[in-house]
């Protein structure tokens, strides 16, 4: 711990006509400070001859050091049974430096991580630290941390803390960043062994994973979107055929059941079914292929939505399913794909037999990890010659078969230039919040304001509607919904007038997935097909990054490969806490302002003309937009 200065601390409750000073050396006060319901409150400090605002609303969290506290997460953190803190008592120096810490633990807490003994979150091998001595000095460094400092993070280590100033982000991170000529997985995987890097997906490593909740609504929208285009606005009496439990797969057998349909779908990790099960994601599990297809033939007759998981191996059982001539009305799939070695398990292989394979032969592992994925695009593309609505949903899938041989790989298209891209050229996309008092209520309430502020969006009414009857939290309470250029904005300041009224019992994390409208870039994915050919150009991500930076951001992050794979993409994220200060009131109208604008941008740069009209209507400077130089 470095020395801290000498204190003062002011608290001024308003309107009531009194104040109380407590003048101690910092850290050394032996009765904390009473928690005083007013309408407002300032607490500063006065540290190196500036007075810095540090927390509003009646959220006197900032006691001095709870010690029983920090015993606490100390002994969570030695016994690696990780789970953010809840409440409005603070371990570190002021809500910015809080938030990231509890982000940060609630992405291994066994409710959201997919396999937190390993640090890994989700997506294969996605981590949220490097290793477990790399996370104990993470938990310290953020501890310690001064609201004029900013940690460095490379690849899940804490690498540097240096001063900058109290708007600029608290943390900046980079993740599985590799030369382009060495981005491969061979080298990663090399690199990884000799502890140099990790992969962190994309909000695995950045500390906002709120588990599957997290790509719920995008899914959602994708099969409302395909609903749309195909089968006249629903998915009643329809089937939806696709594989994969994990993190983000899980969230597929809800999404199908929301729009109506019915769903089955194919896992090879009876953990994982059982986790969808237990969370309410997936409806029932079937005993074998047969008694699946007479479960999912009985309710798209009678028009049940419902979902159905099989135990079993994707490149094993849609093959079979062809040569029993099923016929499923849309097939997709979200197994981790984009990883050969430590997500997709080969054909013919248990999981006991898988492992070590991966381990005693990791080279013959991937050879036919390959060649299943091969023979599950084979088995698709034989459902879309007998008029399945089939498409890629951005595992990678597709170019593991080209690979291997599979010419006509791309055939159906990625789900982003089929369904999502108009939505992209708003600037509308995933925005998620968590709540820091780890008190459902608070999601609640907030899910009433996100409905009065925009009355007329019936997707959303019908959405949070959905989410709060179905949609079971996962460690700290959360929401995602979907949000455009100017709502976002006008969003995150109502939550933080919430937290400055008392409304919310604590301050609230806001942040979304790298899957977003200008923060990614994807040829395989996010970015395929664009429309003037720029599916490849990297530089969008890296200005979206410095961009929410500026902007003054909690933390940002630029990752390599998240969603398809090592060097396949390139994406950013972002983070900013409303705690109900009027310099969180500048933060939010900035960061989501030029977070979004960014997509917007980037789309009307690339041609779309809904993104231009967006940005003539809307007022996003675009220098070039009609032409001038």
């Amino acid at each position: 711990m470095r020395s801290r200065s000498r204190v003062t601390l002011i608290i001024l409750p308003v309107p009531t006509p009194f104040f109380h000073v407590c003048e101690c050396p910092a850290g050394a006060c032996v009765s904390p400070f009473e928690f005083v319901p007013v309408r407002s409150l300032l607490l500063y400090y006065w540290g190196t001859g500036t007075i810095r605002q540090l927390t509003g609303g009646n959220l006197v969290a900032k006691r001095q050091l709870d010690t029983v506290l920090v015993q606490e997460l100390q002994t969570r953190v030695k016994s690696r049974q990780i789970r953010a803190l809840r409440g409005t008592q603070l371990v570190c120096r002021g809500w910015q430096q809080e938030a990231a810490l509890r982000m940060l633990m609630n992405n291994l807490d066994p409710e959201v991580a997919e396999n937190p003994a390993e640090l890994v979150v989700y997506g294969g091998r996605g981590k949220a630290a490097r290793n477990w001595d790399a996370f104990e000095a993470l938990v310290n460094t953020l501890m310690d941390l001064g609201d004029d400092e900013t940690l460095l993070v490379q690849s899940g280590k804490p690498v540097g803390v240096f001063e900058t100033h109290p708007r600029a982000p608290r943390v900046l991170i980079a993740n599985s960043l590799l030369v382009p000529h060495w981005a491969t997985w061979e080298e990663f995987w090399k690199l990884e062994q000799k502890g140099l890097t990790m992969y962190g997906q994309m909000t695995a490593g950045s500390w906002i994973y709120i588990g599957s909740q997290g790509i719920l609504q995008g899914t959602y929208e994708t099969l409302a979107e395909c609903a749309a285009q195909f089968f006249g606005g629903t998915l009643k009496n329809r089937v939806v055929l696709t594989a994969g439990l994990g993190g983000m797969g899980g969230a597929q057998p809800l999404a199908v059941t929301m729009n109506d349909g019915v769903a089955l779908v194919i896992e090879a990790d009876p953990d994982r079914m059982r986790r969808r099960l237990e969370t309410r994601y997936l409806d029932r599990q079937a005993v074998d292929l047969t008694h699946a297809l007479q479960e999912v033939e009985h309710a798209r007759k009678v028009g049940e939505a419902v979902s159905i998981g099989l135990l079993g191996n994707a490149a094993e059982v849609l093959p079979e399913l062809v040569r029993r001539g099923f016929r499923p009305d849309i097939v997709t799939d979200q197994t981790s794909a984009h990883d050969p070695l430590n997500g997709y398990i080969p054909a013919g292989l248990s999981l006991e037999e898988a492992a070590k394979l991966r381990q005693s032969d990791p080279n013959e592992y991937v050879r036919r990890a390959k060649q299943s994925m091969a023979r599950h695009v084979e088995a698709m593309l034989a459902f879309m010659d007998q008029g399945s609505v089939v498409f890629d949903y951005g595992n990678n899938l597709r170019e593991r078969a080209r690979e291997e041989g599979v010419a006509r790989a791309f055939d159906f298209p990625g789900f982003v230039p089929q369904y999502i891209r108009p939505q992209f050229e708003e600037g509308r996309g995933p925005f998620r919040w968590v709540a820091l008092s780890g008190d459902p209520e608070d999601i609640l309430k907030t899910d009433q304001k996100v409905l009065e502020l925009f009355p007329n969006d019936e997707r959303l009414r019908r959405w949070i509607t959905m989410a709060e009857q179905r949609v079971q939290f996962q460690g700290l309470p959360s929401r995602i919904c979907w949000l455009g250029y100017g709502e976002r904005a006008k969003f995150g300041l109502a939550i933080n007038q919430m937290v400055r009224d008392g409304v919310l019992k604590a301050p609230v994390v806001i942040g979304r997935d790298h899957l977003d409208s200008g923060s990614v870039a994807s040829p395989n994915r996010e970015t395929e097909a664009m429309k003037d050919g720029s599916d490849a150009i990297g530089d969008w991500p890296i200005l979206n990054a410095l961009l929410n930076t500026a902007a003054g951001a909690t933390w940002v992050s630029v990752h390599h490969g998240g969603g398809v794979g090592m060097g396949y993409s390139l994406h950013a994220g972002m983070v900013v806490v409303a705690d109900g200060t009027e310099d969180a009131d500048w933060r939010l109208q900035h960061v989501l302002t030029t977070d979004p604008g960014t997509g917007v941008m980037r789309h009307a740069d690339a041609g779309y003309e809904k993104a231009q009209r967006v940005a003539r209507e809307r007022g996003v400077k675009i220098p070039m937009l009609d032409g001038e130089a």
